[in-house]
């Protein structure tokens, strides 16, 4: 059961709030943004084809297409600060755009104006081995990047599933099914390029900042990661990278109960076993993976597991981590050392999304994803899944749960209005719960356009009147995607 104070209505206390959205934004014809824009880059890299607005006004999650007026390709940070520039004086809004993988709604327009797509931004500027870091354009995918790096011996581990672009994972904190280990963007990102919506460009951790510590002024670099393009436009990103273990092997292993899965993950944490990975699926899940992936699990709750290291701390982890299963009823361990095989078992992870969305032709995925600490996940995820039970819902269940976060995919009827309010209303359920369990509606995907609400609840008025007050320091016209994270 929530508690009163979680029951209370949310849009009330939005309303509350000094609003964002009616700040001193005005239209601009669409042909004099061809005109203009067109001479700060060139005629070919702004674009008004009904594909590339229609391609710009959505991401992968359920919020409807909001499309852009039109859409500006820039090849170089220069010509985004002269974009910016422009669209700052005219009071235009602009909404930055990555590889379009993102679930909350914010790479959509829904008040038109500018979309900035930076897939030009793609060199891999530098790599220091000695130093384990590197610096990369803003449209660099995480995957592009490992396969570079594979012959030097380094990897960058934040593995969000889709292939995202690393300018936009700093942009929503990004994280992944290595974060049990290797952390977030948070922990992951040294300094950030980024352009201000009056048109400076700024480095927030340094001129050429690389330091794994500092203490020289206000942490800039973390203001801008996971500000959701409404701070700035990251343009490139300095960024930790990690040895390639000596040793990797996966495992699935597999329980009776959901509950049985979780006590064992505690377990493996309060063991202190530096685990790589640690994944929850739910037997729903798996049925749909069976499906879709052609794997041949029993439909039980299951983990699947990976360990890093050296070939003795290998073996030492999957020994703990073998008994402490056995413990708790955990049966039918299939381990993979081979690289194919350990590549085929987290393929069929990351295409869960997919894998739901086949088992009901015609429907659309709400994804949700919340984070609470790891005393608190047993409670969370029983009361979840009893909730997908009662609703009719098609639901999975599927999380990193050695740090907290999980996520449920509900499927629902895009022609049908009241499908998507239930499961909307599924997930406000399980965000508010969250917070009465001292976690959070988000622990990865942003609050977009779908989260907005619930922010307010995590966070309380004050709190949010200050994110404002940074907001309008640094974008004074709310030009820089208006209308997301809060109105």
């Amino acid at each position: 059961m929530l508690s009163s104070s979680l029951r209370v209505a949310l849009r009330p206390a939005l309303l509350s709030n000094s609003c964002l959205g009616a700040l001193k934004t005005r239209h601009v014809s669409t042909s004099e943004l061809l005109r203009e824009l067109g001479k700060i880059t060139c005629d070919r890299d702004v674009s008004t084809n009904p594909n590339d607005l229609q391609q710009h006004g959505k991401d992968e999650g359920p919020h409807r297409v909001s499309e852009p007026q039109v859409v500006v390709f820039p090849q170089n940070k220069e010509q985004v600060a002269e974009v910016l520039k422009f669209c700052n004086r005219k009071r235009v809004p602009v909404v930055p755009f990555g590889s379009g993988s993102g679930l909350e709604g914010g790479a959509s327009a829904p008040t038109g104006g500018v979309a900035i797509d930076l897939r030009s931004f793609t060199k891999i500027l530098r790599v220091s081995p000695e130093d384990f870091d590197c610096t990369v354009e803003a449209g660099v995918t995480w995957r592009a990047l490992n396969f570079f790096l594979r012959d030097r011996g380094l990897w960058f581990p934040v593995d969000p599933g889709a292939d995202a672009s690393l300018g936009g994972m700093c942009s929503t904190s990004a994280s992944g099914t290595n974060a049990v280990r290797y952390g977030t963007m948070r922990e992951n990102v040294l300094n950030l390029e980024v352009v201000l919506a009056d048109g400076r460009i700024i480095n927030t951790g340094g001129i050429q900042g690389r330091a794994r510590k500092s203490a020289a002024g206000y942490n800039l670099t973390n203001l801008f990661v996971g500000s959701e393009g409404t701070l700035g436009i990251i343009t490139a990103a300095t960024l930790r990278l990690h040895a390639i273990p000596e040793k990797q092997v996966s495992a699935v292993v597999q329980f009776e109960t959901p509950r049985a899965a979780i006590d064992t993950v505690v377990e493996i944490l309060q063991n202190a076993v530096p685990i790589a990975r640690v994944e929850f699926m739910d037997e729903r899940t798996i049925q749909a993976c069976n499906a879709y992936s052609k794997t041949s699990l029993e439909d039980k709750p299951t983990l699947m597991l990976e360990f890093n290291g050296s070939q003795t701390s290998v073996s030492e982890q999957i020994e703990t981590v073998a008994s402490i299963c056995e413990d708790n009823g955990g049966t039918e361990f299939k381990w993979a050392e081979d690289q194919e095989e350990r590549n085929l078992l987290w393929k069929a992870r990351h295409s869960v999304f997919y894998a739901t969305c086949a088992q009901r032709p015609n429907t659309k995925c709400y994804v949700t994803d919340v984070c609470v600490p790891i005393s608190k996940l047993p409670e969370l995820l029983a009361a979840t899944k009893e909730d997908i039970d009662r609703s009719g819902v098609y639901g999975t269940v599927v999380g990193h749960v050695g740090d907290g976060n999980f996520h449920t995919m509900l499927l629902f009827d895009p022609k049908d209005p009241a499908s998507f309010q239930v499961v909307h209303e599924l997930g406000e359920r399980m965000a508010l719960k969250a917070i009465e369990l001292d976690g959070t509606c988000t622990g990865e995907h942003g609050v977009g356009l779908g989260k907005k609400e619930l922010l307010l609840k995590e966070h309380g008025s004050d709190c949010v009147s200050v994110m404002k007050s940074i907001k309008l320091a640094l974008d004074p016209h709310n030009i820089l995607n208006p209308t997301k994270i809060f109105d």
